[in-house]
């Protein structure tokens, strides 16, 4: 076989290929000036997280290798150090869901900073964008750290080791801020598929060498929260700090600047905001607490992004060294029930009112509306709902007007009696019972049926704020039931009445002024002047056009399903009052009665008859004491 020879020309291809190279070396060779930058910015690094963030290393901050830096650590963290230098030790989130919630969970401080709602979506005019409780830093998860060598360490500028696994359906996601291979603090979270609660576990393990155990642990959580409503005024109205103490007391901060509460005993603690709710729990009952509100709506036109500002400090005792406690997080809707079906007592977070205001709304209102919704349309439930509640209000509507009737009847003797002993007061008052007692009509009866009512009004301006069905399901020219229902936009904005036009405030302030025109009349003629006391005539009159003045006021920016329910309830009042006093009641017959009761023995004066008349006497002998002196 022949050898191949180089030619000449394979030489000068060589040549020009390395020649080439050699070229494409030095251009791409850094000047001395990119060489003197670089090797300063390294320099720059490496002092700023060896001297300025020892604690807390940057998002793109790994794993610590650099012995100053660790030797740096340790001097500022102690054994917390540990932590800083596992490959955790980044900015990093975690991310667990199921088909209602959506929680992220960061390395650093091992706590949620974002809770997403997945089935409810933020007021109308953001449509589209999901209600979201945690969200860009709004909320912050502490745990003070005293070590033995008088350290205070903050967990929320330390990194959790994360280790996210599953039991049959639910996802567990254990964070532990290490202090060694095997002593640390854990955070443990557990979510079960579509749920709201979360389970959360905090415990420690071997830190006994490493902390501080003779003072409890200061636990602080904090939250600004997001509006997420058409009307913020009227949100914030029901956004405050519920809590549960002392065995099943529950209590809350209130309103405005500063609100302020330490309770003693406290197994959950609640940021409510209107519709939304985030609570924790616990299983033992933390100590006590402060909890701390305070309003950041100063002015509507201007503050309209956070509605409150709350935060809740509590302590962590050590049970034989150690932080051992089994609590739980809800992130999810202020839903009654919802909320009753967790069987934790968190359902006292809705203000359904106290007493028998709150027992109308859990045993009548609630199941009465929850039935007749899950059948019809929000609107058209409300309106069979107050026919439903007017109906049975009749009869109690009927004893009223027949009770002023009866009165009215009786107008023309008492007035007669009033002329009689004029200059007698106390003979005059006398004779007046006598003549009820004689005639059987007690002058109470028509007071008694309205007080009857009166707990069911005031239970209605408790139920309608709360009811969560009522959110964003629109009726007729209302979008959302749960908020006012906008017709016109006014280019100014009204003291205490807004920058809006309500239609349904409108329709029952006039509902309210025919009522009150309709029975205001018979009010007046059942009721004869009493002298010493306010005209009673002049009231009713002023009443009849200040009452629709605040309905239109107070109610434009309430929400429309509770202005829509004041509406018909006046409108059916006006035609139950019609139909008695046109068809059931009759005024010549009730004379006749009270004239056939007048020939019958009277009556044995009731109780009340006696004690009044024995308060009339001591108030006359009274009175005729200190004009002897």
């Amino acid at each position: 076989m022949e050898e191949k020879k180089l030619d000449l020309n394979s030489i000068i291809g060589f040549v020009l290929i390395f020649g080439i190279l050699i070229w494409i070396m030095y251009q791409n060779q850094p000047s001395q000036k990119e060489v003197a930058a670089e090797k300063a910015k390294k320099e720059q690094t490496i002092k700023t997280k060896i001297l300025t963030k020892p604690a807390s290393l940057t998002a793109t901050d790994s794993t610590v290798t650099d012995s100053v830096q660790i030797a740096n650590l340790k001097s500022t963290l102690g054994n917390f150090a540990y932590s800083a230098t596992l490959p955790s030790a980044t900015a990093a989130f975690t991310t667990i869901e199921n088909d209602v919630i959506s929680l992220k969970i960061a390395n650093k401080g091992g706590y949620i900073v974002e809770a997403k709602l997945k089935k409810f979506e933020r007021f109308k005019k953001n449509s589209g964008q999901l209600v979201e409780l945690i969200k860009d830093n709004n909320s912050n998860l502490n745990i003070n750290l005293q070590t033995q060598d008088n350290r205070v360490l903050e967990t929320k500028n330390l990194f959790f080791e994360p280790a996210l696994t599953k039991s049959g359906d639910n996802q567990i996601l254990t964070m532990r801020l290490k202090a060694g291979a095997n002593e640390f603090l854990e955070y443990k979270y557990e979510l079960k598929p579509n749920d709201y609660m979360v389970g959360f576990d905090l415990r420690s393990q071997g830190l006994n060498k490493v902390l501080n155990t003779v003072k409890p642990l200061d636990l602080e959580w904090d939250l600004k929260a997001y509006r997420n409503e058409k009307g913020i005024a009227y949100e914030n109205r029901y956004a405050d700090i519920r809590y549960e103490y002392e065995d099943g007391k529950d209590n809350y901060t209130g309103q405005g600047e500063n609100k302020e509460e330490q309770p003693d005993k406290v197994t959950f603690i609640a940021f409510k905001q209107h519709f939304f709710s985030s609570i924790l729990l616990t299983d033992k009952a933390f100590a006590n607490a402060k909890l701390v509100s305070n309003n950041l709506i100063q002015d509507e036109k201007t503050d309209t992004v956070f509605t409150k500002q709350f935060k809740a400090i509590v302590p962590l005792a050590f049970t034989n060294g150690e932080i051992n406690y089994k609590m739980n997080w809800y992130f999810g809707p202020t839903d009654y029930k919802t909320l009753k079906a967790y069987d934790k007592n968190i359902e006292k977070i809705i203000p359904l009112g106290w007493g028998i205001f709150g027992w109308i709304n859990k045993f009548i209102f609630i199941p009465l509306f929850g039935f007749l919704s899950s059948y019809i349309v929000y609107g058209i439930a409300i309106i069979i709902f107050t026919i439903i509640i007017k109906i049975a209000m009749s009869p109690i509507t009927y004893k009223s007007f027949l009770s002023q009737a009866k009165m009215k009847v009786l107008r023309p003797e008492i007035m007669e009696l009033g002329d009689k002993f004029k200059k007698d007061p106390m003979k005059k008052q006398q004779e007046t019972m006598k003549l009820y007692n004689k005639a059987g009509v007690n002058p109470m009866a028509g007071c008694i049926p309205a007080l009857i009512q009166l707990p069911f009004m005031y239970a209605s301006f408790q139920f309608f704020p709360s009811a969560f069905e009522l959110r964003q399901k629109s009726f007729l020219w209302a979008d959302d039931l749960s908020s006012f229902d906008e017709i016109a936009k006014l280019p100014f904005r009204i003291p205490l009445y807004g920058n809006h036009i309500s239609l349904f405030p409108i329709l029952a302030a006039i509902a309210i002024f025919f009522y009150m025109k309709m029975t205001s009349g018979d009010q007046q003629m059942a009721a004869p002047q009493q002298e010493g006391m306010p005209d009673m005539g002049k009231i009713m009159k002023i009443m009849i056009y200040v009452s629709p003045v605040m309905m239109l006021i107070f109610f434009n920016s309430y929400g429309a399903g509770l202005s829509l329910y004041n509406f018909i309830s006046n409108l059916i009042t006006i035609g139950i009052m019609y139909v008695i006093k046109n068809y059931i009641v009759d005024s010549q017959k009730i004379h006749a009665q009270i004239q056939e009761n007048k020939l019958k023995e009277p009556k044995k004066q009731s109780k009340f008859q006696l004690k009044m008349q024995e308060m009339m006497q001591q108030a006359e002998t009274q009175k005729a004491e200190q004009k002897k002196k």
